[in-house]
């Protein structure tokens, strides 16, 4: 059994950096590909940034490249975001979500729907 627990979120304002963590309590951690999600009020699930099983590549949605950084200890189970400079545009429920792919080749996923697994999201609100 798999279990996602982000947290990290809360009130920031415009311009702060923010730091979510994210620990999956399963046991094969290290060989998942892990990703960040995010999903305003009326809006749908879109894309932050994934990582690759071994922490080697990272890739980012253009809204946060740059100011962005997706990491993760395989050790201690647990995948962070931080993000710089935020912007009211980032407010939003944070999700972070796993995947497993017996190929070994590492393709960064976009989708929601190319990920199996899921936390239940943590708030972020950023005041301006």
């Amino acid at each position: 059994q798999v279990q996602l627990v982000e947290s990290g979120g809360g009130l920031v304002q415009a311009g702060a950096s923010l730091s979510l963590s994210c620990v999956d309590a399963g046991r094969t951690f290290s060989a998942h590909d892990m990703g960040w999600f995010r999903q305003a009020p009326g809006k749908e699930r879109e894309f932050v940034a994934a990582i690759s099983y071994d922490g080697d590549i990272q890739y980012y949605a253009d809204s946060v490249k740059g100011r962005s950084t997706i990491s993760r200890d395989n050790a201690k189970n647990t995948v962070y975001l931080k993000m710089n400079s935020v912007k009211p545009e980032d407010t939003a429920v944070y999700y972070c979500a796993g995947r497993w792919d017996s190929s070994g080749l590492y393709v960064p996923k976009k989708l929601p729907e190319d990920y199996d697994y899921w936390g239940q999201g943590t708030q972020v609100s950023v005041s301006s």
